[in-house]
């Protein structure tokens, strides 16, 4: 039995994939756009509370031990390796989660104080909190009134 996907594809996915059959043996391949994650890279969640960023990562298959964070100004690196745990001699007739040693850089939108970044893994997803650099941080500024 063989599946079909409903409806038509996304005319700009279309685009994309027929440019990137095209050009990548030219230049190699493309990098992904913003819509999707790059091949083989685990899907990213980024967004901002006043006081911090929060980051979460699908890590399917991948223990804790197999993870390295490091962050560098407004950068956070991820690095982790997902192993092979098919038995010897066994024949994959799907294989969606690609297998090997991975890193995703993330750009953040500021600084963030490295010393207070705490991490977990729980359930497959890594949740990342990164504090926000002082710096980073919204100040009030007192208006002197001169006055009117």
């Amino acid at each position: 039995m063989a599946f079909q996907r409903f409806g038509p594809r996304h005319p700009l996915r279309e685009l994309r994939d027929e440019m990137d059959r095209l050009v990548s043996g030219f230049v190699g391949a493309l990098p992904e756009g913003p819509w999707s994650p790059a091949r083989g890279q685990p899907g990213v969640n980024l967004w901002e509370l006043p006081e911090c960023f929060k980051v979460e990562l699908e890590l399917p298959g991948v223990r804790n031990d197999q993870i390295e964070l490091s962050v560098v100004g407004n950068e956070l690196a991820v690095s982790f390796e997902r192993s092979d745990d098919a038995p010897d001699g066994a024949t994959y007739h799907r294989r969606e989660r690609p297998v090997g040693a991975f890193t995703r850089v993330l750009r953040l939108p500021a600084e963030v104080n490295a010393d207070a970044v705490e991490a977990q893994l729980r359930d497959g997803v890594l949740t990342v909190t990164l504090p926000k650099a002082e710096t980073a941080k919204p100040k009030k500024i007192k208006v002197a009134g001169g006055g009117r």
